[in-house]
C-alpha cells in the first residue's frame, strides 16, 4: 500500500492544501464515541483530511458531494476471508465486495500461497492496490495446514517468515491452527516468536476448543479467533483475553448463535467484530457482503451503531490496523459509505481511497484485471487417472469399511461411519443404496507422482455422475466425488488438461465446466458470470441427486485436517483427533 509522508498528511488536515472533495449534509456516524451528528468530511487524495466544519478546506477546485438526509459511516472490514474461496480473481472480487460497502479485507492470501509461493502473493498483493479493496495480509501460520503434511506446491515456514514479516505488507501471522500450537510444532512455535518480536499481532483458528486449548493459545499470545460453533464457547474464548470474529459464510451459519454473546449474555461488543471467511459471489449479489452482516446483527437485537463498530474500528483495532482503517477521521484511509440510516444499513454510495467507486449496488468502472505472470498459471502435473485405478484394494466378496460421512447438521464436519460395502475383482465399490460413494484426492503438484488416492463417503446423496474441483483449500490438489468411476475419471482428467477448474460429469459427458485457469483456483470472471457459473454447477450436482445445502460448497473443504473428524487428502483419510492416516479397512484401530 503506498504511504503518503507524514508532512504531506499533515498538510492535508491543517488546510495547508485544500481537499479534492467534500461530503456534505450528511449524518457522521462517529464509530470512535459512538456518536452521530452533522459532520461533513474533507478527502485529499486517497485520505481523510478532516471532518465537521470543513469550510476552510474547501478551495476553488474541490468538489461538492451531496449527502443531505444521509448517513456517514467507515469502509467496512472483513475480519477473514479466503478471497480465493469465491472462485474470483482479486480484482473481480473486489469488484463484487465493495458495491457492498466492503473497502477492506484481511487475508492470508494462502490458496495463492501454496500454489505460486511468494511470487504468486506479491503479484495478488499489487493486484489489490490497483483495486478499490485493500488486502491487510496475514502471513500463514504455516504451510501445508494439513497434518500429517501433504502436499502443495510452496512450503512456508519459519524462514520464510523471517523474510516476509519484514514486508510492509505483513499485518501479522494468519490462521494459527490450534493443533499446531498444542503439539508444539516447533516450526510454528518459532514463527509466533519472531511475530512476537516483530509486535505482529497473531490471528487464530480453533474451532470447537476445550477450556484447555483456549488457556493455551490466549498464553501463545493468539489475539482473536474466527471460528465458535457456540455462543458459550464465544464468550469463553473472550473471557480468555481474545477477540472475538463472528463468522457468517455461505455454509458456516453463525451469526444468529454466536451474537447471543452479546444480546444474552452481555458481553460487550467492542472486541467483536465480522467475518464471511468463505462467500459464493451468488450469495453476494443476492444478499450482500459485510452489510449484511451488520442488519443481520442488529435484527438480532444489537443496536446499530454497535453493529457498524463491528463491522469497522472493532476489527481495525484487534488487527492494529486503526491506524489506516476503521473510522472517518484524519489521516485514516477515505473509505466513506453513505447510507440511508444506521438501523436498515442499506449502502448507497461507496468511496474507496478517497472515489467513488460503487453507487446503487454498482460499481461506477467495470473491473480490469492484470496480466498474468507464469507464476499464477502453473501446469497441473496429476498422472492420467484410469477408471479402473478408482477403489481400495480389498479381499472377498465384502468388506467392513470406515466410510466418511457429511455431517448435515454442523457446517464441514465430517464423522465415521463403518458399512458394509461389496468388493469386485478386488475392490470395494460404491453402494447407492447406502449413499456410500467413491472420494479421490489427486495430487497436482508432480511432487508425489501425481497420483489419486481413494476412499469412500456418505453424505453427498449422488445417484450417478461425479463433481471434482481443483479450487480446494488448504492444497488444490483436486477432489472428486462420484457414484460412478468413470465419469470421475473424465472428471479429474478434464481439470488437469485444462488447468484446474470445477466440472460435474454423468453419463461419460461434461454437463458443467467452469475453468479456473489463474493458479488453477481462480477466474478472471465477472461477479455475475461468476455467480451463474455457481448456480449451473450447483444445479447440476443436485441432478445427480445431491442433497447437501451447496455441493461443492462441502466438497472443496473435504481436504482440510483442522475440521473434526476425519478429512481426505492426498495422503488418504485423516483423523482429526490422533492427526494420522488411517486404515479404512480396520474400522476398530480407528
Amino acid at each position: 500500500m503506498n504511504q503518503p509522508s507524514l508532512r504531506a498528511l499533515i498538510d492535508a488536515s491543517e488546510g495547508a492544501v485544500k481537499a479534492d472533495r467534500v461530503i456534505r449534509g450528511g449524518q457522521l456516524v462517529n464509530v470512535c464515541t459512538g456518536e452521530i451528528y452533522p459532520a461533513d468530511i474533507a478527502i485529499t487524495g486517497d485520505r481523510i483530511a478532516a471532518t465537521g466544519d470543513v469550510s476552510a478546506y474547501v478551495g476553488p477546485d474541490t468538489e461538492i458531494v451531496d449527502a443531505t438526509g444521509k448517513y456517514l459511516t467507515p469502509g467496512l472490514i472483513d475480519g477473514h476471508l479466503h478471497l480465493e474461496c469465491s472462485k474470483l480473481s482479486v480484482t473481480m472480487f473486489a469488484d463484487a465486495a465493495v458495491r457492498y460497502g466492503t473497502t477492506s479485507v484481511v487475508s492470508g492470501l494462502d490458496q495463492f500461497l501454496v500454489v505460486a509461493g511468494l511470487d504468486g502473493v506479491r503479484e495478488a498483493l499489487r493486484e489489490a492496490d490497483a483495486s478499490p479493496m485493500k488486502i491487510f495480509w496475514g502471513a500463514p501460520f504455516k504451510t501445508p495446514y494439513t497434518l500429517p503434511e501433504t502436499t502443495v506446491g510452496f512450503s512456508f515456514g519459519p524462514d520464510e517468515h523471517a523474510e516476509t514479516q519484514e514486508w510492509a505488507d505483513c499485518f501479522g501471522v494468519w490462521e494459527t491452527v490450534a493443533e499446531f500450537v498444542l503439539n508444539r510444532d516447533e516450526k510454528v512455535l518459532r514463527a509466533l516468536e519472531l511475530a512476537h518480536r516483530n509486535r505482529l499481532p497473531v490471528f487464530g483458528c480453533a474451532p470447537m476448543a476445550a477450556t484447555t486449548t483456549i488457556n493455551a493459545l490466549s498464553a501463545a499470545g493468539v489475539r482473536l479467533d474466527h471460528e465458535s460453533y457456540t455462543a458459550e464457547e464465544a464468550l469463553e474464548k473472550l473471557r480468555a483475553g481474545m477477540s472475538l470474529l463472528i463468522r457468517e459464510s455461505s455454509v458456516a451459519h453463525f451469526m444468529n448463535e454466536n451474537v447471543r454473546t452479546i444480546t444474552e449474555f452481555g458481553a460487550q461488543s467492542r472486541r467483536v467484530g465480522f467475518c464471511t471467511d468463505d462467500m459464493h459471489v451468488a450469495d453476494i449479489l443476492r444478499e450482500g457482503h459485510l452489510d449484511k452482516l451488520v442488519r443481520m446483527a442488529i435484527e438480532a437485537g444489537v443496536r446499530p451503531v454497535e453493529a457498524i463498530q463491528m463491522a469497522t474500528l472493532n476489527c481495525a483495532e484487534m488487527y492494529r490496523i486503526d491506524h489506516l482503517v476503521g473510522s472517518i477521521t484524519p489521516g485514516r484511509y477515505a473509505d466513506v459509505l453513505i447510507i440511508d440510516s444506521p438501523e436498515s444499513f442499506q449502502v448507497e454510495r461507496v468511496f474507496a481511497r478517497g472515489r467513488l467507486v460503487a453507487e446503487g449496488g454498482r460499481t461506477i468502472e467495470a473491473p480490469r484485471a492484470p496480466e498474468r505472470s507464469a507464476a499464477l498459471s502453473p501446469a497441473f502435473e496429476v498422472a492420467p487417472v484410469a477408471a479402473g485405478s478408482i477403489g481400495v484394494a480389498a479381499e472377498g466378496d465384502e468388506a467392513r469399511v470406515l466410510v466418511v460421512e457429511m455431517d448435515r447438521t454442523v457446517p464441514f464436519v465430517r464423522k465415521g461411519v463403518e458399512m458394509t460395502l461389496p468388493v469386485v475383482d478386488g475392490t470395494v465399490r460404491a453402494d447407492l443404496a447406502q449413499d456410500a460413494l467413491y472420494v479421490t484426492v489427486s495430487e497436482r503438484y508432480g511432487k508425489n507422482g501425481g497420483g489419486t488416492v481413494t476412499a469412500m463417503i456418505n453424505g453427498f446423496g449422488l445417484r450417478s455422475g461425479a463433481i471434482a474441483s481443483s479450487a480446494a483449500p488448504d492444497d488444490n490438489n483436486i477432489v472428486c466425488v462420484g457414484a460412478d468411476r468413470a465419469d470421475m475419471a473424465l472428471a479429474v482428467n478434464h481439470l488437469a488438461e485444462r488447468g484446474g477448474g470445477q466440472v460435474v460429469v454423468d453419463g461419460g459427458e461434461i454437463k458443467e465446466f467452469l475453468p479456473l485457469p489463474v493458479a488453477g483456483i481462480v477466474a478472471d470472471l465477472a461477479p455475475e458470470e461468476m455467480a451463474a457459473a455457481e448456480d449451473r454447477l450447483e444445479a447440476a450436482a443436485r441432478a445427480l441427486g445431491c442433497a447437501l445445502p451447496s455441493a461443492f460448497g462441502y466438497l472443496i473443504f473435504l481436504e482440510i485436517t483442522a475440521i473434526p473428524e476425519y478429512a481426505v487428502t492426498d495422503l488418504g483419510v485423516v483423523n482429526y483427533h490422533t492427526q494420522d492416516v488411517v486404515d479404512i479397512l480396520n474400522p476398530a484401530a480407528n
